[in-house]
């Protein structure tokens, strides 16, 4: 059987009254941010009906499932792992946000056929820029999405080994990587030039396909089977690793990549996910 876990920061009354009519009996846990029902037989759609009405992250999830069962976790950055989207605020300094920021969120919607060349659009536009640019969107701007510390240090406590793979770039993704104390990472290369951003990218893109090969290739080297990973990311980049992991998660993401994942966090912190497994509720 399985277990239905209904989630908000501030969960209402109103909206767990909701999910115990829509479930025929109260939960058998509530506590202020999430509820629980055991046992549960329901219809996929009217639940996703009921989520969207009430404004919860609503899933049903193995009654049996652990987070100790994986062995590895792969991570998008830019507005997963962290607020932001690292080439806007770039551009910011460039007064060119809106203009690369219009092409990033046409990109995570998968609305554009060539990734790579959105890409190198949007770094181009980065052209001439001191590189002390990156170290100010560092620090003035990169902050850690709400719960993100949590779960990876949670996700090391069981065993998991977390890979970082991201179309963001390698200045950052380095810093983030230290700062959680990440495993692997595979990220874009911003070509610098006497101090300044050339509008290049150095080596492979990272786009969809070469994420998917990072997180097989990953699995190869630490021993286990895509079966056994779970994937996070909020963008179409995204899908082609989500779609070979045991277990996928759409963070606040676009509607494409929410219909196409195993899960989706919509209003709480990436910390909710770990209630999905009975070994760390």
């Amino acid at each position: 059987m399985s277990t239905l876990i209904v989630q908000h920061p501030a969960l209402s009354d109103s909206s767990v009254a909701a999910f115990a009519r829509l479930t025929n009996r109260p939960p058998q846990f509530r506590d202020p941010t999430y509820a629980l029902w055991e046992a549960v037989s329901l219809d996929g759609k009217a639940l996703s009906q009921a989520a969207e009405q009430h404004r919860v992250d609503a899933e049903v999830v193995a009654a049996d499932a652990r987070l100790s069962a994986y062995s590895l976790a792969a991570f998008d950055m830019d507005s997963t792992l962290i607020t932001i989207e690292c080439v806007d605020e770039i551009a910011d300094f460039a007064d060119r946000k809106a203009e690369v920021a219009a092409i990033t969120e046409a990109a995570m919607r998968g609305e554009l056929a060539d990734y790579d060349e959105s890409l190198k659009r949007r770094v181009a536009l980065l052209e001439g820029l001191d590189e002390s640019v990156l170290d100010q969107v560092w620090r003035e701007r990169v902050r850690l999405s709400p719960g993100a510390g949590r779960l990876v240090a949670t996700m090391k406590q069981r065993g998991l080994q977390i890979l970082l793979v991201s179309g963001g770039f390698s200045f950052f993704t380095e810093r983030l990587a230290r700062q959680l104390g990440i495993d692997h990472v595979r990220s874009n290369v911003l070509e610098v030039s006497q101090g300044r951003l050339t509008g290049r990218l150095l080596g492979e893109i990272v786009n969809a396909r070469v994420k998917r090969e990072t997180l097989e290739r990953t699995c190869h080297q630490i021993g286990c089977a895509p079966s056994q990973t779970i994937a996070v990311g909020d963008g179409a980049n995204d899908l082609q690793m989500m779609s070979i992991a045991g277990l996928s998660v759409a963070y606040r993401a676009k509607p494409r990549v929410r219909s196409e994942t195993t899960h989706a966090i919509n209003h709480c912190g990436l910390d909710a996910m770990l209630r999905y497994f009975t070994d760390t509720r």
